[in-house]
């Protein structure tokens, strides 16, 4: 016999009861089903039918910020709901998104903010913004920010960032998530072919078309449209593009019957576009109708401090088959940390995937690192070494060194914890106070 599928919950905390009981008798009207105790070590609030996490008004002393941030802490990735008209102050811990409900509660707003927390939920885990530092905040931000509505979105940076990731993020966080996804990469298809790839052809439409053929616009119907390195698309093929863009209606390619199309478009790019358009290797008219909202996706050098959980998740993908976990030394993070990743996170990748088959269990030390990577660490070691000639001499000065690898821990402690100055004391194990003389005493910037 088959179990009864569960009905999607949503936890509720608030000391505002009237405002909590109101909330449930919606749910309950939006086939939700709700709950607002306060004991968050009971095991039905750990459920797969969760959907988000509802946070009112939270007084200190009540015992409800300490529910909330237990719950969050066993659900990292559960959206939470806040009330504006509530206290900020509260830090949650987690990768999950926060979005704001209005006050006085707006049917329209929770249903919809609703549907987006099921569509996070369903959500290929696989194929997530890993990390907490600052610029991933901000890319998460923007991606929720555009994601229900069909605003055009163009996402730059280097090659290698996960700017295909962030396209397919804010599908699966849209009303189209349930349409088609289409990828195609303009720069790795030549121009004389791409018309075809974007709009199709009839048949004998050129020497070789033997039958009529799809387009990925037509493909991609009521869903969304991935350009990626829109930036190499020849200028004759910006020109339709932008038609397409502007009137929603194209032609195969050989055809002269207008098709109308309802797709949604994101662009991608590593290049520089405004410098492009000064250049005139890219249109204008064209740049500004897809710059609409952009988003930008930063290198990883900028968020070293992602490294532990990209390293934790690339090991889960690459060394699935595993029975035994596979694991990196802190040391081996402090060193990745030093380096400046050019080919950013699929260099990552490659690195992971290369140490899972040398090494498919145990722990990943330095020594396992190829050459290239310890480079930096090397170097950096040598400028507090002090040679014997030197300590001969009578030149060497034990307190300056000290304050040096002092200085350098803290540093690699800040970026660590994005410059909470509270983590970055408990990594160090010292007090806040003490952190906080010291990063005064060698001018460390607190962000």
């Amino acid at each position: 016999m088959q179990s009864a599928i569960k009905q999607p919950r949503v936890h509720i905390i608030d000391a505002n009861l009237a405002r909590a009981a109101e909330l449930s008798h919606r749910l309950q009207f939006l086939n939700y089903s709700a709950t607002s105790d306060t004991d968050p070590t009971a095991k039905d609030w750990m459920d797969d039918a969760d959907v988000a996490l509802v946070l009112g008004d939270m007084p200190s002393g009540s015992g409800l910020r300490s529910a909330a941030a237990i719950l969050r802490r066993a659900r990292p990735n559960l959206p939470v709901l806040r009330i504006d008209s509530v206290d900020g102050a509260l830090a949650l811990e987690g990768d999950g998104p926060i979005w704001t409900l209005d006050s006085p509660l707006k049917r329209s707003q929770i249903v919809r903010l609703l549907r987006r927390a099921e569509r996070y939920r369903g959500r290929n885990r696989r194929q997530t913004i890993t990390g907490t530092s600052r610029p991933i905040r901000a890319v998460r931000r923007s991606i929720e920010q555009v994601a229900d509505f069909d605003t055009t979105v163009l996402v730059t940076g280097e090659s290698g960032t996960g700017k295909e990731l962030v396209a397919r993020t804010i599908h699966e966080l849209s009303e189209r998530a349930d349409k088609p996804f289409v990828p195609i990469n303009c720069g790795a298809i030549p121009p004389e072919l791409l018309e075809s790839e974007l709009f199709g052809h009839d048949k004998g439409a050129f020497t070789g078309a033997i039958s009529a053929r799809i387009g990925r616009f037509e493909l991609a119907e009521g869903g969304t449209l991935f350009l990626d390195e829109i930036g190499d698309m020849s200028l004759p093929m910006q020109v339709k593009l932008l038609r397409v863009l502007q009137e929603r209606t194209f032609e195969r390619v050989g055809s002269n019957k207008i098709k109308k199309c309802d797709v949604r478009i994101i662009a991608a790019t590593h290049r520089d576009l405004p410098a492009a358009v000064k250049s005139g290797d890219f249109r204008e008219d064209l740049f500004y109708r897809l710059n609409v909202f952009p988003i930008e996706m930063p290198p990883l050098y900028k968020r070293a401090s992602d490294l532990p959980q990209l390293l934790d998740e690339l090991l889960l993908r690459h060394n699935a088959d595993a029975t035994t976990e596979l694991r990196v030394s802190p040391s081996v993070v402090q060193v990745l940390a030093r380096y400046d990743w050019p080919g950013n996170i699929r260099e990552l990748s490659n690195l992971v995937e290369r140490l899972a088959i040398l090494k498919p269990n145990g722990v990943i030390e330095v020594t396992d690192l190829p050459e290239k990577y310890c480079k930096n660490q090397i170097e950096s070691l040598d400028q507090t070494s002090v040679s014997i000639e030197t300590l001969q001499q009578g030149t060497a000065n034990l307190k300056s060194h000290i304050q040096a690898v002092e200085r350098d821990l803290i540093v690699q402690a800040m970026d660590a914890s994005n410059a909470v100055v509270a983590k970055a004391a408990r990594m160090l194990k010292m007090r806040r106070t003490t952190l906080v003389e010291k990063l005064g005493k060698y001018g460390i910037q607190q962000r």
